[in-house]
């Protein structure tokens, strides 16, 4: 009986491993000979956003937000901030579920959302937590987006100090690198603030994700972030 069920658990770890860990495909890091990151930003508008939003006109810096729709929906003022300082807006799905606990038909839904699905350029897609199904990928392809990944975690979700994430977030930095932060915590506005500083000493310009510009992740690029993710 048990053998019975394998191929159907092995299905959505595959995807987990094909779509999130290695990412073969999606949009990644960026040229690593141009002296360039890409600031990202997941789960808003929140009540944090005017925070992140002084701390990047401070440094004169322009970032790419990937909100959802309830958020949206609950800080509408927040939204329209970030687009009137001119960042970047992209999708992380209408609910932050992950796609595991979707079905496909609310993962349609999940995938089709976009804050505004007029902007030019391609359209970006980021699943929350990165979260694959088997599905995933063929329903952004169906919907003409693209799912946007990422190289480095600001790890801003943790308890730790902002100066000690923003020294082991440096510490994974390299030119064309795009970083994964979060609008929502307590610790971001400041974590940002040093990272910021700390990418100017290096020489390291941060820009919106489509100036960076992504590249897609290929064989060899997928299996040396398969192996990080699991500890190689």
């Amino acid at each position: 009986m048990a053998r019975r069920w394998l191929p159907l658990l092995l299905v959505p770890l595959l995807g987990e491993l094909w779509g999130r860990a290695a990412g073969w495909g999606a949009l990644g890091a960026g040229d690593p000979g141009q002296p360039r990151v890409a600031l990202t930003f997941d789960d808003g508008p929140s009540p944090r956003t005017p925070e992140l939003l002084a701390v990047l006109a401070r440094h004169g810096v322009r970032a790419t937000f990937f909100v959802t729709a309830s958020a949206c929906a609950a800080f509408p003022a927040g939204l329209a901030a970030l687009e009137a300082a001119g960042h970047r807006l992209e999708a992380h799905g209408r609910w932050h579920r992950h796609a595991l606990l979707l079905p496909p038909w609310q993962e349609w839904a999940q995938v089709c959302w976009h804050p505004r699905p007029g902007q030019p350029g391609p359209l970006l897609y980021r699943p929350p937590y990165g979260g694959h199904s088997p599905w995933t990928r063929l329903l952004v392809r169906a919907a003409r987006r693209q799912v946007a990944l990422w190289d480095v975690e600001g790890r801003d979700w943790t308890a730790a100090d902002a100066s000690t994430l923003a020294r082991q977030t440096l510490a994974r930095v390299k030119p064309g690198s795009v970083i994964l932060l979060h609008d929502g915590p307590a610790v971001t506005p400041a974590l940002l603030d040093r990272l910021l500083a700390g990418l100017h000493e290096r020489g390291l310009s941060a820009v919106p994700l489509h100036e960076l510009p992504p590249q897609r992740i290929g064989w060899r690029a997928g299996w040396q972030r398969l192996r990080a993710s699991y500890g190689g």
